[in-house]
């Protein structure tokens, strides 16, 4: 009889085990990975601020432009004087009205300087449009990141509850065996403690789970946000190519870090030749139309009769510096030594690519080697909790040797949850550490998503041990 009562709980187990994990992976209105970015694309207060820096960024470039267009403006005026005129034969006191109206233009034809800083605006419109992208890529990995947290957390929350479950079964086991005298009161406080414990860190998991639920909230900007859980079986991305030479390849070649110094490079160069034009001559082209009109005449006749006076002119001023008491010899220093600068910083954010990317592979390739072992893992402690409860039946286990079994099975479980999630974040966080990380990437990601209404993977359900 004992066996079969056993038997008997340990199906109700299963069964409220699985009805359970189905409840928690199947929610309504359950929303992907694409969805919950393009909202945050929308919301989120780091990348909205990204993308005005980067409106502004060009916007300043484009001011360095106006150095090389012509200046055009137009001027009026209106004044009165009042003048008194003596000769030897006569003095003479009086007002003048006079209006002035004219339009001028200069064109600049040799500015060194203003067509350096022509040149570096490009550059930093450049360098905008890379921090921009390094921004995209941010946000990339941070909604995928509060994403998974949360999936991370419902699989920790369902494990735990369905945990619950299996000690609550072995508990009131327990303590009908120790009524009819064929196990010891030790069995159910053993159960009971194992229980309690349980108890306590559903509620944990219950807490973690709103919280993650808040940060994602937050970062996409809806409420009660539902991330669509894995489909089963888990289909992880193979790492593509394996060789982490390609990676660094593709890293050096367009990376936005990298290609945001080396333009900062290319900038402090240019700024170098802004420098050394404080040494060169200017020529600027003039033309002009100006109308002064006196309705009483000038100031400088005793006449009294209306005077309008039409001047067009055109022609070219040249400047050449001469000295400027060694400001242009210590700016040409400094420039050269901020190259200097902007060179060494090249080189670091080269450095610190080639690591970020090596460190990224590696976690990746590790993460995917740990996801199968803990596939094999989660087999055999099936396969141990299986014969534990074989034995309690028949009299060769104890209470907490099943105890022990379920918990390392859950446990097992939880890391292999994790791992999984932690393999699917790896492959973006690699991107992101080589460059190449796109929006495009969470397409992928989403193949491994439950889209078609199947339930995530059943993580009580016993697995096959791997070939």
């Amino acid at each position: 009889m004992r066996h079969d009562l056993s038997r008997r709980h340990a199906t109700q187990a299963t069964t409220s085990i699985a009805l359970l994990l189905a409840l928690a992976a199947a929610p309504a209105e359950a929303q992907s990975l694409v969805d919950l970015y393009r909202s945050a694309q929308g919301y989120d207060a780091v990348y909205q601020g990204a993308r005005a820096q980067y409106a502004a960024s060009v916007a300043r470039a484009a001011q360095a432009r106006a150095g090389i267009l012509p200046a055009v403006g137009v001027t009026a005026g209106a004044s009165f004087t009042e003048q008194d005129l003596t000769t030897d034969n006569n003095s003479l006191s009086r007002g003048f009205n006079a209006q002035n109206a004219g339009i001028n233009a200069t064109q600049p034809l040799y500015r060194p300087a203003n067509w350096a800083a022509y040149q570096q605006s490009k550059r930093q419109e450049e360098i905008a449009r890379a921090q921009l992208t390094l921004a995209e890529q941010d946000l990339v990995v941070r909604v995928s990141q509060a994403y998974f947290d949360v999936l991370a957390s419902q699989d920790s929350l369902a494990l735990v509850r369905a945990q619950k479950i299996g000690v609550a079964e072995q508990l009131a086991s327990a303590k009908r065996n120790f009524e009819v005298g064929t196990s010891t009161i030790t069995d159910t406080r053993e159960a009971q403690a194992r229980f309690d414990l349980v108890v306590a860190q559903e509620i944990a998991a219950e807490n973690d789970l709103q919280v993650k639920k808040i940060v994602l909230d937050q970062l996409v900007g809806q409420a009660g946000s539902v991330p669509t859980p894995l489909a089963a079986p888990v289909v992880l991305p193979v790492v593509t190519p394996s060789d982490v030479n390609a990676w660094l390849t593709q890293a050096e070649a367009g990376h936005p870090a990298i290609v945001q110094a080396t333009l900062g490079v290319e900038v402090a160069e240019l700024e170098v030749r802004k420098a050394e034009a404080g040494h060169k001559p200017t020529l600027d082209a003039q033309l002009g139309y100006n109308v002064t009109n006196n309705p009483q005449g000038t100031t400088t006749s005793i006449s009294t009769g209306k005077v309008r006076v039409h001047a067009a002119s055109i022609g070219v001023v040249f400047n050449l510096p001469l000295f400027a008491g060694f400001a242009t010899e210590n700016r040409v220093r400094e420039t050269l030594a901020l190259e200097d600068q902007s060179r060494s910083a090249l080189d670091n954010t080269r450095r610190n690519v080639s690591v970020s990317t090596r460190a990224a592979f590696l976690g990746l390739m590790s993460g995917a080697s740990q996801v199968k072992a803990l596939e094999a893992a989660e087999a055999s402690s099936q396969v141990a909790l299986d014969a534990n409860r074989l034995g309690y039946q028949v009299g060769v286990r104890i209470n907490i040797d099943v105890l022990n079994s379920q918990s390392q099975l859950f446990q097992t479980k939880r890391d292999l949850a994790l791992a999984r999630y932690n393999v699917l974040l790896g492959d973006l966080r690699l991107r992101q550490a080589n460059g190449t990380l796109t929006p495009d990437a969470l397409v992928a990601l989403n193949a491994t998503l439950a889209l078609d209404g199947r339930p995530a993977v059943d993580s009580t359900a016993p697995v096959a041990r791997p070939r």
